[in-house]
């Protein structure tokens, strides 16, 4: 049976993926576990391999094409299967389709009392759901991969929509996402006039923030400057992440002070006992996996309006980047030892600016810490990752006042702040938690009781 290679969700909120290139053409005999094509996100850029040993056919995306999640972008045949020794079906040069305006699509004939396709055209469940939802006779829907899937279907659905409404349009067609046409909304975008990536030309959302407003010739002020800083995509996905969880998580803040002195000393100690570049940042992720294995609930997430506790320990690091925030993770930190964390965190951190993060490491994040002391920070509020319960904010150690058996004395301290999300944890418990973290760092030999 064919096996299908689909454009795969490398991490959360994605919804396409751009083809960077290329690894086998099609025709070629590839191995199971083998890499096929690279495939590029907001993120990541990875290269997929292989779900099948096989022929590859029916590669219908081409090198540049922003592809939807879910889409069918080839397919590998068994040797000896129908259609493995076919002829490659071509794909339309990038040229020509630019130029005629044209989408590659093939009608799609279906046995609509079996429920099942005619020839090698496919369809998903959850595109055969939908069409039934809407009334859609699938075999209208064209699909350009082989298989018809749910984006294909949401097209043809906003297009028979869109020929309905008219609006004086000359029947012009238009099939857009509905995040597309909120954000073209927003942006005061005539959503016709954009060119879609989409299935059958459907405008998706990545294409309405490259659309700008229309400039007034008499507005001297809506010409860019020379230098002015553009917004990239990982900028703008950061940004909708963050204004989303601002304004639907109900945030609260919890504060402490912390003497340090023991977790200086510790940090000096083991980088002698390691030789390995322990830093600060590695020290809080061994103390804060130790503290959530004690709160628990601080390791949750709010989903679906209901609270899912996540198995393991994975701890975030937010890490700035040129172009925006990425959260690389710490896998099962609570069983890491302090020379495989700082290993971990030194190999993420570095190739996340050159934009190598692959996606597991990006992913099954439950807690998130914001470290900006190296950068002379005091102390500030963070904004939680959605969908995680918390994420600490560390500001930077130094020499303050505080009172010592009643006696002024001078003690190096740091500023934690913990941003909860009162949907997930409540005040009391996010209190027991921060206060664990703060007993850990004031004592860490308590890790060996």
């Amino acid at each position: 049976m064919p096996t299908d290679i689909i454009m795969p969700a490398l991490e959360l909120a994605q919804e396409t993926g751009k083809v960077l290139r290329w690894l086998k053409s099609p025709g070629d005999s590839v191995q199971k576990g083998e890499p096929i094509v690279e495939i590029e996100t907001d993120k990541v850029t990875v290269e997929i391999e292989a779900p099948a040993s096989g022929v590859l056919r029916d590669v219908t995306a081409r090198t540049g094409d922003v592809i939807p999640v879910g889409r069918t972008i080839a397919t590998i045949f068994a040797a000896g299967e129908a259609g493995a020794g076919a002829a490659a079906p071509a794909v339309m040069p990038a040229a020509s389709a630019a130029a005629t305006g044209a989408v590659p699509t093939r009608p799609v004939a279906l046995n609509a009392a079996a429920g099942t396709s005619v020839g090698t055209v496919k369809v998903s469940p959850l595109a055969r759901k939908i069409a039934e939802q809407h009334g859609v006779d699938l075999g209208r829907v064209t699909t350009a991969s082989g298989r018809i899937e749910k984006a294909d279907v949401l097209a043809y659905v906003e297009s028979q929509k869109a020929s309905s409404a008219g609006n004086g349009r000359a029947g012009r067609l238009v099939a857009a996402s509905p995040k597309a046409r909120r954000l073209a909304a927003e942006r005061g975008l005539d959503i016709s006039a954009l060119h879609g990536s989409g299935p059958g030309g459907a405008v998706l959302a990545v294409d309405v923030p490259a659309a700008v407003r229309p400039a007034v010739a008499a507005a001297p002020a809506s010409t860019p400057r020379v230098g002015a800083p553009s917004v990239g995509t990982v900028w703008r996905i950061m940004a909708e992440r963050m204004t989303t969880s601002w304004t639907t998580a109900p945030h609260f803040y919890l504060v402490r002070e912390v003497n340090v002195s023991r977790l200086v000393s510790w940090l000096d100690t083991a980088r002698r006992q390691t030789g390995a570049h322990i830093t600060y940042t590695d020290l809080l992720v061994k103390l804060v996996a130790a503290a959530l294995s004690q709160h628990p609930r601080a390791n949750a997430s709010w989903k679906g309006a209901t609270i899912v506790q996540n198995a393991d320990i994975n701890i975030g690091l937010a890490v700035a980047i040129d172009d925006g925030l990425v959260v690389p993770v710490i896998h099962r930190a609570d069983t890491l030892r302090l020379a495989e964390i700082a290993a971990r965190r030194e190999d993420v951190v570095s190739r996340a600016p050159a934009g190598k993060l692959r996606p597991a490491d990006i992913q099954g994040g439950g807690f998130t810490i914001s470290n900006l002391g190296m950068y002379g920070v005091d102390a500030f509020n963070a904004i939680v990752n959605p969908p995680q319960a918390a994420i600490l904010a560390v500001g930077r150690i130094a020499d303050r006042v505080v009172a010592v058996d009643g006696q002024p004395a001078v003690r190096p301290t740091m500023v934690l702040t913990l941003s909860c999300d009162h949907r997930a944890l409540d005040g009391a418990r996010g209190a027991q938690f921060i206060g664990a973290v703060a007993d850990l760092i004031e004592e860490p030999l308590t890790l060996l009781v």
